[in-house]
């Protein structure tokens, strides 16, 4: 589900913006040390990728790390749904983000301009960068389009559209196997909730989209993919029953476990996940409960930890403001290490976070295990 929030004033000035103005010092992003959602002292650094942003809404972030530094894109325009809305992208290198460009738009070839929506950065081994992201009135008559950049997102191809029946990425990013295989996490709205996968074996010239996966009654959109230790594919992500989803994969994605529900609360709201270098793997969620209206639960956004993608421990939260919106995250690990997190910011930015995820440790910090409030989960066969 995609979501139209009506428009707040939005606030483009902070206080520690203004009291570097006053006093002359250059407006750089500050060292996040001991915030009282971060016990482990793992949050190294965050900033919005463009301030002032260069539309008023901005979302659906997505992140990849290249040799010549971050690329980063969400949609942004008037409004979600609205035809001006278009994929904005920004680099980041050694002095910082570059500012924010339109790269694609929903133009089509009479002239009239429909709306774009969930960009997704994904770079393959052989070095191409691909943009996903799509054109549609709404999500139930959208359709795939890529765009390739051979020099790590300065220059881009013209958009094509992605054959019938493929819709690429529909919010997290592709996994690349040890085989070459890019498998690529979608879904569908049509009506009921499904998602699916869609493999590539030649590097994303070519795809095949796979069945949806069984859905036991549970109505799951926005996979996010991990890959374990042993070579088994995990998915997971939003679901209209208040909890994450999860599936798992023994061929390289080709078929899959039918879903089930997680020990983990979420407000229906788009996730991300990561699996580390040393073997952990890390969820960036909101950690709350379905409310009335679809942005409730959105003011909560933490970061949790687990061995083995099954139980999961509350290590980090970003943002903690009820009735604000902090949603729709993108996660990766960057060839030194770090941990960055892109999210939307209120609908108005992109924020963007590094982490230090070495300092999840026990000695640093516990965590709070995570378990979903006890109560019956709502699957069609309960409703």
């Amino acid at each position: 589900m995609f979501d139209s929030l009506p428009r707040r004033p939005v606030v483009r000035s902070y206080a520690a913006f203004a009291a570097a103005a006053c006093l002359g010092l250059a407006l750089v992003t500050p060292t996040v040390v001991a915030e009282p959602g971060d016990p482990c002292h793992a949050m190294v650094s965050r900033d919005f990728v463009a301030d002032p942003s260069p539309t008023a809404a901005s979302h659906a972030g997505t992140l990849v790390d290249t040799p010549h530094g971050l690329v980063a894109a969400w949609f942004g325009g008037k409004q979600e749904r609205d035809p001006s809305v278009g994929i904005w992208l920004a680099r980041r290198d050694a002095k910082g983000w570059t500012p924010p460009r339109e790269v694609a738009t929903g133009v089509q070839a009479d002239g009239s301009r429909l709306p774009t929506w969930n960009p997704v950065l994904f770079r393959s081994r052989a070095g191409s960068l691909l943009l996903f992201y799509k054109v549609g009135p709404d999500p139930q008559h959208w359709w795939g389009m890529v765009m390739t950049s051979r020099d790590d997102g300065a220059h881009w191809s013209a958009a094509r559209a992605l054959p019938p029946g493929i819709l690429g990425p529909i919010k997290d990013k592709p996994v690349q196997l040890a085989d070459g295989a890019i498998v690529s996490p979608s879904s569908t709205e049509q009506g009921d909730w499904h998602i699916h996968m869609e493999r590539s074996d030649d590097e994303g010239r070519t795809w095949q989209r796979e069945p949806d996966v069984a859905s036991a009654g549970i109505d799951a959109i926005q996979p996010s993919l991990l890959v374990h230790g042993d070579g088994t594919l995990q998915a997971i992500g939003r679901t209209k029953q208040g909890r994450l989803f999860d599936t798992r994969s023994h061929d390289g994605g080709r078929q899959w476990s039918p879903l089930r529900l997680l020990d983990i609360d979420n407000p229906n709201a788009g996730i991300d996940a990561v699996a580390l270098a040393d073997g952990r793997y890390l969820l960036v969620y909101n950690p709350t409960l379905p409310g009335k209206d679809w942005w409730d639960g959105r003011g909560t956004l933490a970061v949790a930890l687990s061995a083995d993608g099954h139980h999961w421990k509350r290590v980090l939260t970003l943002e903690d403001h009820p009735g604000k919106e902090y949603s729709y995250p993108a996660i990766i690990q960057s060839a030194d290490g770090r941990v960055h997190v892109l999210y939307t910011w209120e609908r108005s930015h992109m924020r963007h976070v590094v982490i230090d995820p070495t300092r999840f440790t026990p000695d640093a910090c516990s965590g709070i295990n995570v378990h979903a409030e006890q109560r019956p989960p709502k699957t069609k066969q309960a409703q």
